[in-house]
């Protein structure tokens, strides 16, 4: 009797690790699950890619004069979402904006001139690179805003949308931060011009193509100042690899046959999609 009760007791306990191991794998399942990246079949099944942009960078993302939303992000997207086979829609935040829709799921992706820098590349991915740039300032044409050098801009107002790295680098470097939301162009190059800011820090071929759209603002790019050499492109949620991995294999076709170059000479009036030959420094962001 002892041998038998014994033996039971043995039997059950064998039974409970049996039990307990399928319980933590039926867990490991539901956690794998709960992981699995659905973002292109989600995006094939709807037919419809969902994009945040902002609609005020020119010439990234901006309206035309026929009212409708253009730019070179905007239509490497639009034709992104063509040779995929799906429809394409667009929503309009200020840059905090674009990145919360990413987290939220609001987005696929985001195509508003995006680089990775500081801890964004540990939330988000970036796509492969659809523009090869650098940085520059714009200052006041009258006397360069008192700016020769980045260590220039220690006490000078920089402007800029919040929490971006230009406006991280202005603030390294002393700069008072004087911050806008989702402002237009006209805007930034006025406050520069009047005086109310000193100096913007931004990408050379946004700045370029700004300042060459409103010759009247009495501006320019700061000559010889160029800085952080860098590479945009739509900016993905870490989790949504298989979305990612679809899109960057259409930005490889489109690199391949010339389409990037063809959209980026429209405008920019250069082929941004490859690296520039100018003197660039480089400095930490």
């Amino acid at each position: 009797s002892r041998g038998i009760k014994m033996e039971t007791i043995k039997i059950n306990k064998w039974k409970n690790i049996v039990i307990l191991g399928a319980f933590v794998m039926l867990l490991g399942a539901c956690g794998s699950k709960a992981k699995e990246d659905n973002s292109l079949s989600r995006v094939q099944e709807s037919k419809e890619l969902t994009v945040a942009t902002s609609d005020t960078l020119f010439p990234s993302s901006y309206y035309n004069d026929d009212n409708q939303l253009v730019g070179y992000d905007v239509d490497v997207a639009k034709e992104v979402a063509k040779r995929m086979g799906v429809s394409i829609q667009f929503k309009e935040y200020n840059v905090d904006g674009q990145v919360a829709s990413l987290t939220r799921g609001e987005a696929d992706f985001a195509a508003n001139d995006f680089g990775l820098s500081g801890d964004r590349g540990e939330k988000f991915r970036l796509s492969e690179p659809i523009k090869h740039s650098f940085d520059s300032m714009i200052v006041r044409k009258s006397d360069d805003s008192g700016i020769a050098s980045l260590d220039d801009l220690a006490g000078k107002k920089a402007a800029g949308e919040p929490n971006t790295s230009y406006m991280k680098l202005a603030e390294e470097y002393g700069a008072k931060l004087v911050t806008y939301d989702n402002a237009t162009n006209d805007q930034y190059l006025t406050d520069v011009a009047n005086g109310r800011t000193d100096v913007i820090l931004n990408d050379y071929y946004l700045q370029k193509m700004s300042v060459a759209a409103l010759p009247d603002i009495p501006v320019k790019i700061l000559e010889d100042v160029y800085f952080n050499p860098n590479e945009t492109g739509f900016l993905f949620a870490k989790d949504n690899q298989a979305l990612h991995d679809e899109v960057d294999r259409v930005l490889k076709e489109m690199k391949a046959d010339g389409t990037l170059k063809e959209i980026s000479e429209k405008y920019f009036q250069t082929d941004v999609s490859v690296p520039s030959d100018k003197e660039i420094q480089k400095v930490e962001k």
